[in-house]
């Protein structure tokens, strides 16, 4: 008798932490599929949208994706707000790649006072237009300096963070003046969050050329 109540015993406890044990073997949720396409209406979501004035005449706008970098996308954010960027060159520029800023020094060898940012890889692709961070030869090493491909470069999937992509102004991209460095950099004159409602700067006027004068061509020593 004192077997049997026994062997019920531990079936019924058996019963009870059954329901226990099946929900600890349940499998985790799948992650949540990313977007792959961007949203290139400039009245949406400004919060996200990055200008960049260029000192070759053109703003372009980058729409940032905190969906597939939240916090490369707030390290760029608050690196644009203290004015980080206004006035640094593009000082690796290679044609059909990609065209790289972000460094104080102009060399590559530079980046912000802050922290370097941990790796956020994604599956997102690097298309033309794709936005992404620059880093060494160690994942955990992204800090201020991004590039911004010209054509798609599948070969960085994976291993470099995407965190935006161009949806205006690719024209003045591809007028980046290429070199590494270039002899006459591009450079950013301002960087702006689109919700900070921050005018383009007025574009410098070209120095105008010396003006002729009837002795010049009189003393002319040309054939």
């Amino acid at each position: 008798m004192v077997s049997r109540f026994l062997t019920a015993l531990a079936l019924g406890a058996a019963l009870i932490a059954s329901p226990a044990m099946a929900k600890d073997e349940a499998p985790a949720p799948a992650p949540k599929p990313l977007t792959y396409t961007v949203n290139a209406e400039q009245s949406v979501d400004r919060e996200n949208i990055l200008y960049l004035d260029l000192s070759n005449g053109g703003r372009v706008a980058i729409r940032l994706m905190p969906e597939w970098a939240p916090n490369h996308v707030e390290r760029i954010k608050t690196l644009v707000r203290q004015g980080f960027y206004n006035g640094i060159i593009f000082h690796r520029v290679i044609d059909g790649f990609m065209a790289q800023t972000g460094d104080p020094t102009g060399t590559g060898q530079g980046g912000s006072p802050l922290p370097d940012l941990k790796a956020e890889f994604n599956a997102i692709p690097h298309v033309r237009g794709s936005v992404s961070m620059a880093r060494t030869n160690e994942p955990d090493t992204a800090n201020s300096q991004f590039f911004i491909v010209f054509y798609p470069r599948f070969a960085l999937d994976h291993k470099y963070t995407n965190f935006g992509r161009v949806i205006a102004g690719m024209d003045f991209v591809d007028a980046i003046v290429r070199g590494e460095p270039p002899q006459n950099p591009t450079k950013i004159v301002q960087a702006s969050i689109a919700a900070d409602n921050k005018a383009a700067p007025a574009p410098v006027a070209p120095a105008a050329p010396a003006a002729i004068t009837a002795d010049m061509l009189s003393n002319s020593t040309s054939n």
